[in-house]
């Protein structure tokens, strides 16, 4: 059964990344008109607002391996309590972020819930890149391309110990769809890793249910249900190309929906969120409009 509750919270970070406008992301989304289309699917929305962050004018970018580090990390932990008092409240934490980098504190939130009900979480990783370089691999330091590693126990521990325990879900639960930028040095990362990773081209050979259907069951087993992490650059830069990192060869416009669309049919989603959205780079909103139809389709929207 899909819940009847919903809590909306804005990570407006940018920190982990260094093209600047993701920040203005969850008020592009919400311009889109979110919360009322939400509310006609006849949920009980709640949006409280954002998390505090801090700015990255006021800030040295520190160690140059993992930029603003400490910044990232408290923005995180402010994030996993939002969302670990929205399920304790029998509420889905929907986060608009912000880069991805705000998916360790999501997923940090969700997992510490179950985890102290002795219960694991799986994760659905929509998304071009793999995002599971560390320090030591990264060829840029910007940390939104280090937050799958630090969920699945790799990384910098101010952000892999979030809430006081590693890894936040096991890589055997852990599933990467639309995969198609890895850099060279993150490569083992993936491979070693226990992740199970969809290239674009298991999508194109497969099709799209088919990989969907098989992400779906690993992110399940055994767990309370699974996190999906949407990056909006997951879709082809052609049907959304305000995104953080654009790369093209993504999914179609019906793919993207088809795969909300059996994540929701699944009813395993504990916690959810959507990213990179960058109006500064965007076309009349309309990738944060994309955005909306796709949470639309993730939580229940149907065709007939």
């Amino acid at each position: 059964m899909r819940p009847s509750a919903l809590t909306i919270i804005g990570a407006p970070l940018d920190l982990g990344q260094g093209r600047r406008g993701v920040d203005m992301g969850p008020s592009a989304v919400r311009v889109a008109n979110l919360n009322a289309r939400l509310a006609s699917l006849g949920y009980d929305v709640e949006d409280i607002g954002n998390i505090a962050v801090e700015q990255a004018e006021a800030w040295p970018e520190g160690d140059a391996n993992a930029k603003y580090l400490p910044q990232i990390a408290a923005a995180c932990d402010l994030l996993s309590l939002q969302v670990a008092a929205a399920l304790s409240r029998n509420r889905l934490p929907l986060v608009l972020g912000g880069d991805h980098s705000v998916a360790v504190g999501s997923i940090s939130g969700a997992s510490r819930f179950f985890h102290e009900k002795g219960l694991g979480i799986g994760v659905i990783w929509l998304d071009a890149h793999a995002d599971m370089n560390t320090p030591e691999t990264s060829p840029s330091g910007n940390v939104h391309g280090m937050p799958l590693a630090c969920v699945a126990g790799m990384g910098p521990p101010e952000l892999v110990d979030l809430g006081g325990f590693r890894p936040k879900a096991f890589a055997k639960n852990i599933v990467i769809v639309g995969l198609r930028d890895v850099d060279q040095m993150e490569r083992p990362h993936v491979a070693e890793s226990g992740v199970r990773a969809f290239t674009m081209r298991d999508i194109d050979e497969r099709g799209m249910r088919s990989v969907m259907a098989e992400a779906i069951q690993l992110a399940s087993d055994g767990t309370a249900g699974f996190h999906l992490s949407l990056d909006m650059d997951f879709v082809d830069p052609k049907d959304a190309p305000g995104v953080g990192t654009p790369v093209r060869g993504g999914v179609t416009y019906r793919e993207a929906h088809l795969a909300m669309e059996m994540i929701c049919d699944s009813g395993r989603t504990v916690s959810m969120e959507v990213v990179e959205v960058n109006p500064v780079i965007d076309e009349v909103n309309r990738t944060a409009d994309l955005a909306v139809e796709l949470i639309m389709s993730g939580l229940g929207k149907q065709i007939l």
